[in-house]
């Protein structure tokens, strides 16, 4: 794709890290392309009174509500010329999915294996990983599938495999896959979804069975149960991939991020739980009164805004139905909104849709 502002985008990506300064220029850059070609998000804009002359930083930059990627199309390239669709699961609303159009995958790939390497493998070797859930090719819209598959083509061994299917869990090949690595003393890692790992553990105390993985080995889980599994507080989840697998805790590493994003967001371990969440130097994060769209007071609890510049075809700047408090380095998760929170998010969406549909 012959585009300079994803040129920009990739260098950006591949420093060190970046000043407000920085950020700023490039969430505004990234803000103008979004404004004139994204038609939906600029009549929100225009309702906002947010123009590329009247918003200075990435604060300033209008959030759109998550579900509108349910009900608009939010890119600025035709989307029929997409290189990948990546789409909700509809758990929420039956059918209607969300949709996020990338007319080039480079900017996604970029962004995950970058960050990857520094949160989760953290200059390790290669390591032998079982995948918790589905095959790409059996998911082509699944950006869990995608992101899954990277994992293994950039810091996995070729001896790496998915053990879910369509028929489910390969209960059998998993056991032998972590059996293996008991007995050679070569670090891996399980990485998959929550409720991936709750079915396995539950197979695994059923048949009265326990692991102790090599030291160096580590577990990585996305969130989340979406009614495929009972649900874990966060504490019992936790000691329980410790027990069943014998990974410290500090090595059982949650991912945070949606279909919605482009950069996905890890804590550092949870050896206490909840965690803090942080991510890479083009992503940023914020807390937010939903009504108003302003920042909540320090330490205050609010809905969480992420700002990805990683997001270059849709918009950058999200607002989700998480609720979060700002912690040293990142923020807690809290989960989901829910009583005058979750209403100021639908209130926000149907402002978003007004303005769009107008």
């Amino acid at each position: 794709m012959n585009d300079p502002l994803v040129d920009a985008l990739l260098a950006f990506l591949a420093q060190e890290g970046c000043s407000d300064a920085e950020f700023d220029t490039l969430a505004l850059r990234l803000f103008a392309r979004q404004h004139a070609d994204n038609a939906a998000y600029r009549r929100f804009c225009q309702l906002r009174g947010a123009t590329p002359r009247s918003v200075k930083g990435w604060r300033d930059i209008p959030a759109v509500p998550i579900s509108a990627f349910k009900e608009v199309t939010l890119s600025c390239a035709p989307a029929d010329r997409a290189e990948r669709v990546f789409m909700t699961s509809g758990t929420t609303r039956g059918e209607i999915k969300g949709r996020h159009f990338h007319p080039t995958l480079a900017v996604y790939d970029g962004s995950m294996t970058r960050n990857f390497g520094q949160r989760f493998t953290q200059g390790s070797a290669p390591l032998r990983m079982g995948i918790l859930f589905p095959h790409e090719r059996e998911m082509p819209n699944s950006s869990l599938a995608h992101y899954l598959a990277l994992a293994v083509q950039h810091f996995g061994t070729e001896d790496s495999g998915w053990y879910v299917g369509a028929n489910g869990m390969d209960l059998t090949g998993v056991r032998a896959m972590l059996r293996q690595a008991e007995r050679s003393g070569v670090p891996c890692a399980l990485l998959g979804a929550s409720y991936s790992f709750v079915h396995l553990m539950d197979a695994m105390r059923e048949a009265g069975e326990r692991f102790r993985l090599p030291v160096g080995s580590r577990l990585l889980d996305t969130g989340g149960y979406k009614g495929h599994s009972r649900e874990l507080p966060l504490e019992e989840f936790y000691a329980g991939l410790q027990q069943a697998f014998g990974v410290p805790r500090g090595l059982c590493i949650n991912m945070y991020g949606m279909t919605e994003l482009s950069t996905q967001l890890y804590d550092s371990g949870n050896a206490r739980v909840p965690s803090v969440k942080s991510g890479p130097h083009w992503i940023r994060s914020r807390m937010v009164d939903p009504l108003t769209g302003r920042d909540v007071a320090p330490g205050e609890r609010g809905i969480l805004v992420h700002c990805d510049l990683a997001n270059f075809n849709s918009v950058t700047s999200i607002l989700t139905e998480d609720v979060g408090v700002a912690a040293d380095g990142g923020f807690l998760l809290l989960g989901r909104a829910e009583g005058s929170e979750a209403k100021g998010c639908s209130m926000a969406v149907q402002e978003f849709l007004r303005a769009a549909h107008a």
